[in-house]
Parts: structure tokens; sequence; C-alpha cells
């Protein structure tokens, strides 16, 4: 089979081009921090209530100006509502659902994950910058989607 001298360009273009976007999504998501997740927990979603920690969500000062914040998402909300955390706070969200996929999202920063029944997900960020942080539901979960939300307030 003979290639025209034209394809053999295109084609070796069309290669570079792809292998160019591949190198370039691959270096972005290692600069976000942007992981699969490398731990496994699962709880059963009927239990979340008497499973430890999620049977007291809650923030949760673990060392100096760290914070664990444990939170059950539930239809149209999450537990617990709005959370007061210090200027250069790194908080780790651990969050789990009770009923259906939930999103959890904080816009403009690298926190984005789906919150499954049953599965435990964790996320860590650095509130380096004083604001009001929205916290969202970025997945459709039922007819009151557009209302569950909360904010991380940043002081």
């Amino acid at each position: 089979m003979h290639l025209h001298r034209y394809e053999k360009i295109w084609l070796m273009l069309g290669t570079g081009a792809l292998a160019l976007f591949i190198v370039i999504l691959s270096v972005n998501a290692f600069a976000m921090g942007m992981t699969p997740p490398s731990h496994m927990e699962m709880i059963d979603p009927k239990k979340v209530d008497q499973t430890a920690p999620f049977d007291k969500p809650g923030l949760k000062k673990i060392g100096p100006n760290e914070y664990e914040l444990v939170m059950v998402s539930f239809a149209f909300g999450y537990q617990p509502g709005n959370v007061e955390v210090p200027k250069g706070a790194k908080v780790t969200f651990i969050t789990t659902s009770k009923d259906v996929v939930h999103g959890f999202q904080i816009p403009g920063t690298n926190v984005n994950t789906m919150v499954l029944p049953g599965h435990v997900s964790k996320i860590t960020h650095t509130f380096d910058e004083p604001g009001k942080f929205l916290i969202l539901c970025n997945e459709y979960c039922g007819a009151g989607h557009q209302i569950m939300a909360t904010h991380v307030i940043v002081k």
C-alpha cells in the first residue's frame, strides 16, 4: 500500500496532536492534584447515622490549623450546615451519602468529588483566602437538587 506524501504528513500531524493533547491533559491533572482515589472505604448506607465518624458530623481540629470536616449528604442538604474555619486552615472533607449519588464541589478550588451511598470520599483543601465558599451538589439528585448547598466561611 502506497501513501501519498500529503497523507503521511496529515497522519503524522494528527498523531502528534493527539500525543500532545494526552501529555498536556496528564500534566494538568497532576499539577492540580487530581488523582484517582487510593483508598476504598465502604460503610452500610442504611446505617450512616450509627457509623463513626458519620454519627457525629462536624468540624474537628486534628492539628495546628488542620481540621477534619465530616459531612453527610442526603436528599437536598448537607449535614452539618455552614461551617467556619480560620484563614490558612487545611481542611480534609470526609463525606458519604445516605440515599443517592450526590456531588460535592467548591467552585474555584480543586474540591470536586462524587458522593456515593456507602462510599467514603476524602479530599483536602487549604483555604488561604478569607471569604464565603459555596459547597454545592453537582450531580442531579432529585426534584430539590437546585437548593442543595451550604458554605465554608473562612475568617
